[in-house]
């Protein structure tokens, strides 16, 4: 089946206390969007989608021509939310295939991890990368108290969050509201989330310790 990323690059940098997208900032002297981009063109034949604000396509227009000029990547409008960016990202493809949704600042997904979701997509209908928890967890009781929670019971998720393209449109489709994260969608609409072994490398970057 034909193989599609879309990389979801709708960040503001709030969160980073910087005025530029974080998606824009450089790492090891090249932008965090380039070093991603980068990653799924090693997956071998894939056409790339990118979701951003229609105000960021310049920024864009400077990384494409300076480190893929050879390479045909498609441009979407982002929405106001991450759920309406990857929807206009969708509805881009024609027909079926296989679509790995990722963030844009999760630029040390490794290779593997990713043929690992599209795999598993083709053989389950979903591939969500997802690594163990390594710390004890707790749940919040009220603002003073916290109960104990087991942590073999939950993971992780990162992206990319892969599927077959006919599926995760219908999700988008029938399901309404805003959320974080593809998986949750696909579940919502009745569907099984099949879980794929992730990376702890493959950060999001979020904050400045991130960067470092």
């Amino acid at each position: 089946m034909e193989k599609h990323a879309l990389i979801v690059a709708g960040g503001k940098g709030s969160r980073m206390n910087s005025t530029r997208p974080k998606q824009f900032l450089e790492l090891d002297g090249k932008p965090i969007l380039a070093h991603t981009v980068e990653k799924f063109l090693l997956v071998g034949p894939i056409k790339i989608i990118l979701a951003l604000p229609k105000d960021h396509f310049g920024e864009w227009e400077k990384i494409h021509s300076k480190y893929f000029a050879s390479e045909e990547i498609m441009v979407v409008a982002g929405g106001e939310t991450r759920t309406a960016s990857v929807l206009a990202g969708l509805n881009t493809v024609d027909g079926d295939g296989l679509i790995a949704i990722h963030d844009a600042v999760r630029p040390f997904v490794s290779v593997d991890t990713i043929e690992r979701c599209f795999k598993s997509a083709l053989k389950f209908g979903s591939g969500v990368a997802a690594v163990e928890l390594k710390d004890s967890i707790r749940k919040k009781v009220g603002t003073d108290y916290s109960e104990f929670r087991d942590r073999s019971e939950f993971v992780l998720v990162q992206t990319p969050q892969t599927f077959q393209v006919s599926r995760i449109r219908a999700a988008y489709e029938e399901v309404r509201g805003v959320f974080s994260d593809d998986a949750t969608v696909f579940e919502m609409a009745g569907n099984n989330v099949k879980l794929v072994e992730g990376d702890y490398s493959n950060i999001k970057i979020t904050t400045q310790e991130d960067i470092k």
